[in-house]
């Protein structure tokens, strides 16, 4: 067994088997972070370090060191025992499947280890693609794949919920698959073919469905998101035909939602969570019951009841999430609490069936070294919250992991806690600028976790996220082209929503005053190439604003075309550009942003995703990427654009170093040139392309920031939308 050091190794250690590899008819799922593509490029991870919301974690029960973890938006991983790692499963699924990369539930085979499943969907609304179930043979090397008639919502809530996929106890070729509004479907060919079962609850269009599956022994247990605490919510079937609701059921309102379950196969008892919603978020009141399944007899086991006072004259609110069963030792039980933002969450720990509790959180030592932007600007981080994934090491009585809205925690001593999250990057980057100068090759902006400073490709940033202050999502970062130790960065935060650097992104300074409607409608920014001027844009529904004096006054630019993004001419501080993605007009400043008159007219408009990029080194080189209708280039300011012959889509344009003997940058693109949307590079002005990633390495959507570096000729960084930033470098 691996060695345990808190801070420096990851704790699912063990000494699993190696997967025996099986070639299938199938798209390939990625083998190793740093494999070579095909086409000639390396792709790896920039490390964060987690990141996202970790929705489920699952130990194998026959296998000791394999375990599977899934998220809501980046995607799901294997535990890789020997590279003490998590190895990504899906980063083969493409543009057009970027839907998939939410991960709904996943289940594994007590009887077969090789096999494992995953369905996927990240949203059930009417713009979001059907679901699908991805079956595997090898452990998730390769996958085949069935194609659903029917939504699936693992970015929606409830997403913590479940485990909704399960193989039946009596028969490995049955599977079951929960959805939120299409009832329960059935697979008796290993999950090739589904079909909608009979089950005494009826899917509303709107609720959840079923919200767990579960084995206890031979028989299924299924939960039912759309109670209204009074009717049941906990069904069963005995032979896979007939489904009952259980007896004697806990009913009121803290026993309204089933949120998971686990079976102590030794005592004969499941234990289920329940919360008054099916979270992560909203939920109030929550409680624990158990059901000895010989006897039909329930008990309450909560450990500690919501509702109680707070040191602060609140109220001490929450549900129940996670819970795991110890499988070595009869009646010892973890359970989590979610959504207790007072008091914090924490993990309960039972050895006597649930009629005494210990708060692993109250003799909790937090470790977070290896990600220390864990901290949030604060002195020390939390023990967790939106815990809803618990796992509890088959093999190891003391191993317990619990997932939170950034990381995963785990511990070998019920006392040390470290993230064990090596590898598992899930960010949705909004982002990228790459210095030409300085300690620091990458900046990043994100969703959730603001603006980060890479000093180093493969550690997470040593000091955190951008603090003074801590934004949640970032909503612009730009640099200063003539001045690089200058940057600034806007987004969402409860001290401030703007801030500037003078030392390239290391440490950070609020703007001394911004303007009222920051506050609520913080957008993208930009400074001139002097760092002489600020422009902040506000959304359609407000002006934009300048700043002369580093953001101690601001003023409005009434001539700013609302909501665009602002562009910055990189040799000429006196020139600002702007795209009214509404109307398909360029607007340009030759007064440093004072006024903006309209220019080239009658281009593509109506889509807000449409990007605008200055080339770096020259005065007035537009490029404008407007997706399916193609990308445009000016070189006289924005007065006219010219069509680019050599692709038919552009999402997403950027500059790197330009490759020898070439006099142009180098040119890397998210779009299309014939058929497929992938990553390109052109080291001719774009007179030609060369794809650099491969169909093992697609990520989902990437469609909202890319850039090269400008030290490094052939590195790309590209922003995922739940996969992190990825950078590829010819292998």
């Amino acid at each position: 067994m691996s060695a345990f050091h808190l801070s420096r190794r990851s704790v699912l250690a063990g000494t699993a088997a190696a997967a025996a590899v099986v070639s299938l008819p199938s798209v390939q799922g990625q083998a190793a972070a740093a494999t070579p593509a095909k086409s000639g490029y390396r792709w790896r991870n920039v490390v964060q370090g987690g990141t996202g919301f970790i929705t489920g974690v699952l130990f194998h029960p026959s296998v000791r060191g394999l375990a599977y973890l899934r998220t809501d938006i980046g995607g799901a991983y294997r535990w890789d025992d020997r590279a003490d790692r998590w190895i990504p499963l899906t980063d083969h699924l493409g543009w057009d499947d970027w839907n998939l990369l939410g991960v709904e539930a996943m289940a594994v085979d007590p009887a077969h280890p090789n096999r494992v499943y995953l369905s996927l969907g990240a949203y059930t609304q009417s713009w979001a693609g059907n679901g699908a179930v991805l079956r595997s043979d090898d452990r998730g090397a390769t996958w085949k794949r069935t194609d659903l008639s029917v939504k699936l919502g693992a970015n929606e809530d409830g997403r913590g919920c479940g485990e909704r996929l399960l193989v039946d106890p009596r028969d490995s070729d049955t599977l079951w698959l929960g959805t939120r509004h299409d009832g329960l479907l059935k697979s008796t060919d290993r999950g090739a073919s589904w079909k909608a079962v009979s089950f005494p609850a009826a899917p509303s269009a709107t609720g959840q469905g079923v919200t767990l599956l579960v084995a206890a022994g031979r028989s299924v247990y299924a939960g039912w998101g759309d109670s209204d605490g009074t009717s049941a919510n906990l069904y069963r079937t005995a032979d896979g035909v007939t489904w009952e609701a259980v007896p004697g059921q806990p009913t009121g309102t803290a026993a309204k939602v089933p949120v998971r379950a686990a079976y102590d196969r030794h005592a004969r008892e499941l234990y289920v969570t329940y919360a008054d919603a099916p979270g992560p978020n909203g939920q109030a009141d929550g409680s624990v019951h158990k059901l000895r399944t010989a006897s039909g007899k329930w008990s309450e086991v909560t450990p500690v009841k919501p509702g109680g006072a707070t040191s602060d004259g609140g109220t001490d609110s929450f549900g129940y999430g996670g819970v795991a069963v110890d499988a070595r030792c009869p009646g010892t039980v973890v359970v989590s609490t979610n959504n207790r933002w007072s008091l914090v969450d924490t993990l309960y720990r039972t050895t006597d069936g649930g009629r005494t509790w210990t708060s692993l959180k109250d003799k909790a030592v937090l470790d977070v070294s290896e990600t220390p932007y864990l901290k949030w600007g604060a002195d020390k981080p939390k023990f967790g919250w939106w815990i809803q994934a618990v796992g509890l090491d088959p093999f190891d009585s003391r191993h317990v992991v619990h997932g939170t809205g950034a990381t995963l925690y785990g511990t070998r001593d019920l006392k040390h806690f470290a993230p064990q999250i090596r590898g598992v990057e899930e960010a949705s980057i909004r982002q990228l600028v790459s210095p030409p100068s300085g300690e620091a090759h990458l900046l990043s902006g994100s969703g959730d976790i603001g603006v980060m400073y890479h000093e180093r490709l493969t550690a997470s940033p040593s000091r955190g996220m951008a603090s003074n202050p801590v934004f949640g999502s970032s909503t612009g970062l730009s640099l200063a082209t003539a001045k690089p130790s200058y940057v600034v960065r806007a987004g969402w935060g409860d001290h401030g929503n703007g801030a500037s650097s003078n030392d390239g992104g290391k440490t950070w300074t609020p703007f001394k005053t911004q303007p009222d409607v920051a506050k609520s409608a913080p957008g993208p920014i930009a400074t001139n190439a002097d760092a002489s001027v600020l422009l902040w844009s506000f959304g359609t529904a407000n002006p934009a604003h300048r700043s002369t004096d580093n953001g101690a006054t601001w003023t409005e630019i009434p001539t700013f075309p609302k909501g665009a993004a602002p562009v910055a001419d990189p040799v000429d501080p006196a020139r600002c550009y702007a795209f009214d993605t509404t109307t398909g007009t360029l607007f340009a400043s030759t007064d440093s942003g004072r006024t903006f008159t309209a220019r080239a007219t009658g281009l593509s408009s109506g889509d807000t995703e449409f990007q605008l990029v200055a080339a770096p080194g020259r005065t007035g080189d537009l490029w404008l990427s407007l997706k399916g209708n193609g990308l445009y280039r000016s070189t006289d300011g924005g007065a006219t654009f010219t069509k680019v012959s050599s692709c038919h889509a552009s999402h997403t344009l950027g500059f790197g170093k330009a490759a020898r003997g070439a006099s142009y940058p180098a040119l890397y693109m998210v779009g299309t040139t014939e058929t497929i949307t992938a990553v390109y590079r052109s080291d001719d002005e774009a007179k030609t392309w060369t794809r650099i990633n491969d169909d093992r390495h697609q990520w989902g959507w990437t469609g909202a920031a890319i850039t090269g570096d400008p030290r490094v000729y052939g590195r790309v960084y590209i922003a995922t939308n739940g996969r992190g930033v990825q950078y590829g470098e010819p292998a």
